[in-house]
């Protein structure tokens, strides 16, 4: 009986085990796995910038660190359970005990200390060479704001305002054209994170805060809020556009220019500029100079809105502006209760925004 009891238990330590095992595997596999595409899960482990390559090479080190004491001490554990498991002639009393030993404590105090003193060197390393970095001549200057719950992006030197669709340019190595981003918010604590570019920054109210990007390869990279700021932090979604500097240039040419004034949707217009919707929002050449909500002169450049919650379709806008919680619960955007007539000539308005 003894036997049969002793039999289950190391069964269900070594069903414990290969449970465990199968986790680890399956943490790897999604870290390391799967296509390298931007609609997934963005991942630290497929870095692409400079900050993001020195925090990966960092990661690596702690990992490989990590994952050898791990090693050492499961061998050591599986190895003490089977070979001192208790036997059929077991009477049960304690075994002897050995106290004292300098150069077992010696060993236990002295390889954690500089394990430690390593991990603590190499992070302060790459602390400094990401935070204390220079900004070289021709880098892109970014300012972000966070709001609740979208994120406002403003150009000082382009003279550029945008919203939730952050545009770069790649950097070339032998002409590198970094992106430094001045970050603060408008109201509560938010966190700029887009993992696989660099790692997070707060935003903080009364507080400026700063952060650099350098892109190697175009495409979209997505991120979001990475502090609870709300009810709608899980929805305060941001895509970050790498693009070539001809699209960058093109890019920034077509934001400069003001919205177009389209005669067949002046009802539309006329429905915007006497609803609040001027109190919140800006579109240039109108009198709508709102700073609370995004700025709509190009709204239909941008493929999401709500802050990328949904795609940027006549539909979706719609649905948005009849009932904001339908698409974001919790939105602080009011719903404007216009009738289907005022609200389909105001879509139509917002489509000539581009």
């Amino acid at each position: 009986m003894r036997y049969g009891e002793q039999a289950r238990w190391l069964v269900s330590k070594i069903a414990g085990i290969g449970v465990l095992i199968a986790g680890f595997l399956l943490a790897a596999r999604l870290c390391f796995g799967g296509p390298a595409d931007p609609s997934q899960i963005p991942s630290i482990f497929k870095p692409q910038s400079t900050p993001a390559d020195s925090i990966f090479r960092l990661s690596m080190l702690v990992l490989t660190i990590t994952g050898a004491i791990f090693a050492v001490v499961f061998s050591l554990l599986v190895y003490a359970i089977s070979k001192y498991r208790r036997g059929g002639d077991d009477d049960g009393r304690e075994p002897p005990q050995v106290y004292g030993s300098n150069q077992v404590e010696l060993a236990w105090t002295v390889i954690p200390v500089l394990i430690v003193l390593v991990l603590f060197l190499v992070t302060a390393r790459v602390i400094h060479s990401i935070q204390d970095a220079p900004q070289p001549p021709g880098a892109i200057e970014v300012v972000a704001i966070g709001h609740q719950f979208w994120w406002e992006f403003r150009y000082p030197a382009l003279g550029v305002v945008t919203a939730n669709e952050l545009h770069v340019p790649v950097s070339d190595p032998s002409h590198p054209t970094p992106t430094f981003m001045t970050l603060s918010s408008a109201d509560t604590d938010h966190s700029f994170w887009v993992p696989r570019l660099a790692g997070k920054t707060d935003l903080i109210p009364n507080r400026v805060n700063h952060m650099w990007i350098e892109p190697h390869e175009t495409g979209v990279y997505l991120g979001q809020c990475a502090q609870y700021c709300g009810t709608q932090h899980a929805k305060m979604l941001l895509r970050v556009y790498v693009d070539s500097p001809e699209q960058f240039n093109r890019w920034v040419q077509e934001e400069k220019k003001p919205a177009v004034l389209n005669g067949s949707a002046e009802q539309g217009r006329q429905v915007f500029e006497t609803t609040a919707c001027v109190n919140c929002h800006a579109i240039s050449g109108t009198v709508a100079d709102g700073r609370f909500g995004p700025d709509l002169t190009h709204l239909m450049s941008r493929d999401t809105i709500a802050s990328g919650a949904a795609p940027n379709t006549p539909e979706q806008l719609k649905v948005w502006i009849r009932n904001p919680d339908a698409i974001k619960p919790g939105s602080l955007m009011p719903a404007m209760q216009l009738s289907e007539k005022d609200l389909d000539a105001l879509i139509a308005y917002l489509e000539t925004l581009r």
